[in-house]
């Protein structure tokens, strides 16, 4: 399908092109909006063309400019696909996106698609127990080790880790902020240390993961990231019904991801293409009421006598280093908060089993507030020393907050608290 806009995309903000952008009403008996495409394959006028397009698919040709290749199969592009894929790069500014059937799909496959066997990943700590475990168990199996640094680290400390190693460094791999204590990693040092170890053969590239804040709240490419990632069952689904995954970058990156994708065949279907095009037309009004609601539920927190400690990056004083990365990074504080009760793991089950609006599930950016356990739910994985170690501590709970009336959430919370 070929990508087209009555308007000049530059003319105009990402939230007025996701009703129209990549979409012509006339292609499809004048609907308004894109329909569900649940098709296997796709015709093509003739032999001649439906070379060309496998020409342009499997790499062994360029498309020349302005050639807009036919549609082939669904495992290789779809139009509600391609359609969503476009405008969710306009929100990052990308210059072309590639989605999945999973934030774990999107995560792995961009991961395979860029290491080697004998490279090394340095990646940030803590980090969500699903990537935790593939980088620390599973690409350690297939000959690729691992250095992990955290916020303190300089971009000295993570050189040293790497160059310890004696590997070559495959990539970078950031969470910011961190799941779930929502520390800030430095994404423009990040990108510095990948620039060092490059080599004329060898990019080094910078990914992260901004599923806490993104795409409205920070970023990554205007720091020096090279690829982000997204669950985009998160902020980017927003609804608590679809599955899926997003990267994101320069085609350079992107297209060795979208070629592993390929032949993984674990692109995202129409109907969650569909589904996902619904959501991004509501993202910014959702993500920005979440915020408002996080400010208000972090404040009734840090102020209550049965709260330890609140992470919450709105809370992040002038004068402290973090404040200053994060006025820097950061467009805004995000709807994530973590907080540890007074006590322990009994003390954080309590509260979590007294709530009534909140629902105690995973998972994180869905209009509907959830709450969960970290140390015994999400980051299990990593175990509770280390977790321990990470701030992941047994009376840690996180909470994801959603769009309900703030007044209602606090007094949830509050009465949840009488409980500990």
């Amino acid at each position: 399908m070929a990508k087209w806009s009555d308007i000049d995309p530059a003319e105009l903000h990402p939230e007025s092109l996701m009703m129209t952008y990549g979409f012509r009403p006339e292609w499809s008996e004048g609907a308004a909006s894109p329909p569900i495409f649940q098709t296997s394959t796709f015709v093509f006028p003739s032999a001649a063309v439906g070379a060309r397009c496998f020409e342009i698919a499997y790499g062994l040709s360029e498309p020349r400019p302005d050639e807009h290749p036919d549609l082939i199969y669904s495992r290789l592009n779809n139009p509600n696909l391609e359609i969503a894929e476009q405008r969710l790069a306009l929100w990052d500014d990308a210059e072309t996106a590639a989605l999945f059937v999973s934030g774990m799909a999107a995560i792995t496959t961009a991961l395979w698609a860029h290491l080697r066997p004998g490279d090394v990943v340095a990646a940030s700590s803590p980090i969500y127990g699903g990537t935790h475990h593939f980088i620390e168990t599973v690409l350690p199996q297939y000959g690729i080790e691992f250095v992990r640094f955290d916020h303190h680290a300089t971009a000295a400390d993570v050189a040293a880790r790497i160059t310890a190693t004696e590997r070559r460094l495959g990539i970078v791999y950031a969470e910011t902020p961190a799941n779930p204590t929502n520390d800030l990693i430095d994404l423009q040092m990040l990108a510095a240390v990948a620039a060092r170890f490059s080599t004329p053969d060898h990019k080094v590239p910078l990914a992260v993961d901004n599923t806490f804040l993104g795409p409205v709240f920070q970023r990554p490419l205007d720091h020096g990231a090279d690829i982000v990632l997204y669950s985009a069952t998160k902020y980017l689904g927003g609804h608590g019904d679809l599955i899926a995954g997003a990267a994101l970058g320069s085609r350079v990156m992107i297209d060795p991801i979208r070629a592993m994708r390929t032949f993984t065949g674990n692109m995202m279907t129409p109907f969650t293409a569909w589904l996902l095009m619904r959501s991004m037309a509501t993202l910014r009004l959702r993500m920005e009421r979440q915020a408002d609601n996080a400010r208000r539920a972090a404040d009734f927190l840090r102020d209550h006598p049965k709260v330890k400690s609140v992470n919450y990056l709105g809370h992040l004083a002038a004068g402290d280093p973090r404040h200053d990365l994060f006025k820097r990074q950061c467009l805004g504080a995000g709807g994530m908060i973590s907080f540890e009760v007074v006590g322990g793991q009994d003390e954080a089950y309590r509260f979590l089993d007294a709530l009534r609006l909140f629902k105690l599930a995973v998972s994180l950016g869905s209009v509907d507030s959830l709450a969960e356990h970290p140390c015994t739910m999400t980051h299990c994985e990593a175990g509770k020393e280390a977790n321990a170690a990470k701030g992941i501590t047994e009376s840690l709970i996180r909470l994801s907050i959603g769009v309900e009336h703030p007044d209602d959430l606090i007094a949830d919370m509050a009465q949840a608290l009488e409980e500990v």
